[in-house]
């Protein structure tokens, strides 16, 4: 995952950018991938570990009946996360993770293993992948993150 880091860092700092990231099935582990570089401070802003619904609304201004009527892990919530990590922080680019990491919480709509990766930037320009990762929490964790990096890398390489 470091080498994903790694190339994420220098594209940023390449471009002057800083990112914010939003967790909630992570737990913070994306963005202590990036802090473990050294230099990070350079593109990283800060992070919000919104874990519960109300960590959701009353940081990143999710809407309660958004997560009500969509719940927390939906394409809706992911994209309300990154318009909120970019409303509350100095980034210009966000990212947010709201899965179901497991081994239990899923459903036959939501399966243990579904994850929504946002990211996007100030300009409103917002993208949505869905994923479903296979193997026990620390995989689906682990899996999650290193998608959303190799998504961050992608976004970025497409911005003008």
């Amino acid at each position: 995952m470091q080498d994903l880091v790694e190339t994420l860092s220098i594209k940023m700092q390449a471009l002057g950018l800083m990112l914010t990231t939003a967790e909630s099935c992570t737990g913070g582990m994306i963005a202590m991938a990036i802090t473990e570089r050294p230099g990070s401070s350079s593109v990283f802003e800060r992070g919000f570990i919104t874990y519960s619904n109300e960590a959701k609304h009353e940081l990143l201004d999710v809407p309660k009946d958004m997560l009500l009527k969509h719940g927390a892990v939906s394409a809706q919530v992911a994209t309300a996360m990154v318009k909120g990590a970019l409303a509350h922080s100095r980034a210009e680019i966000a990212l947010s993770v709201t899965g179901i990491a497991g081994p239990d919480g899923g459903s036959d709509k939501r399966p243990v293993g579904l994850v929504y990766i946002g990211y996007g930037d100030k300009s409103g320009l917002t993208e949505i992948a869905e994923h479903r990762f296979q193997g026990d929490r620390a995989s689906v964790r682990r899996q999650t993150a290193e998608a959303a990096f190799k998504h961050l890398i992608r976004f970025i390489d497409k911005l003008p």
